[in-house]
């Protein structure tokens, strides 16, 4: 069975928080360590941030994860991976990359602004759609000890569908993973992933992003047509 492709994308490779490696670093071991993925990594500051035509050709499915320096990714890379999404590459985007380039631009909105707080509040995160792929394994709800609040209004077109929505401390909810289709590609956002805590450590969410990368796979379908059609069925008189 062919191993799905993966790459990791980071917007730096330093220590962030309880990664000493990076978030990327941390990623890539898990799914690696299930032995169903070839994963490398890349980076902001690479050439073309590491995310070249030859990486992105041999890539089924990219995991994105930024934070504060979106505007640093150049339009050209944005509009590169945006067109391989559409033919077919998944896409995951992680926490605080709703607010990239990329993802507002799949979605066809100027910003993915969101309500946040950073208060090491206890996030409760609810699987409402226990029968999809993604959440596969994930139980009824989960609890996430310390989280960076994130609430609505999410200013996002009304997902595709809707897996699970948190609820925090503070009394906010938000729609934290969902899924959306463009052209070919599929796209899983999922916002639990604050830098400041081991958040990718916990069995649940390991689960959901390697859920989501089998999910988020390219799958095989025959070409489409486009264009000026001839006529397929001879009528008869």
């Amino acid at each position: 069975m062919k191993k799905i492709s993966v790459t990791v994308w980071n917007e730096s490779e330093g220590a962030l928080g309880p990664y000493e490696a990076g978030i990327h670093s941390e990623i890539r071991d898990f799914l690696s360590a299930t032995g169903n993925f070839n994963v490398r990594t890349a980076i902001l500051q690479q050439p073309e941030h590491g995310l070249t035509e030859e990486v992105l050709d041999n890539t089924d499915v990219l995991i994105y994860w930024g934070h504060l320096y979106h505007e640093s990714v150049e339009d050209a890379i944005v509009e590169r991976i945006r067109q391989k999404v559409l033919k077919g590459m998944g896409l995951i985007v992680l926490h605080s990359a709703h607010a990239s380039k990329i993802f507002s631009r799949l979605l066809g909105t100027e910003t993915a602004n969101l309500r946040w707080r950073e208060a090491d509040e206890l996030e409760r995160v609810w699987n409402i759609m226990p029968f999809h792929p993604i959440t596969n394994g994930i139980p009824e709800y989960f609890d996430i000890p310390k989280s960076e609040m994130y609430g609505e209004h999410f200013q996002i077109p009304a997902p595709d569908e809707l897996l699970f929505i948190s609820w925090y401390e503070g009394g906010e909810v938000f729609r934290s993973g969902c899924t959306f289709f463009r052209g070919g590609g599929k796209i899983f956002f999922f916002s639990p992933g604050h830098e400041t805590f081991p958040i990718y450590r916990m069995p649940e969410i390991q689960k959901i992003i390697i859920n989501g990368v089998n999910w988020a796979a390219p799958t095989q379908r025959p070409d489409i047509f486009s264009g000026n059609a001839p006529e397929f069925i001879t009528r008869k008189e």
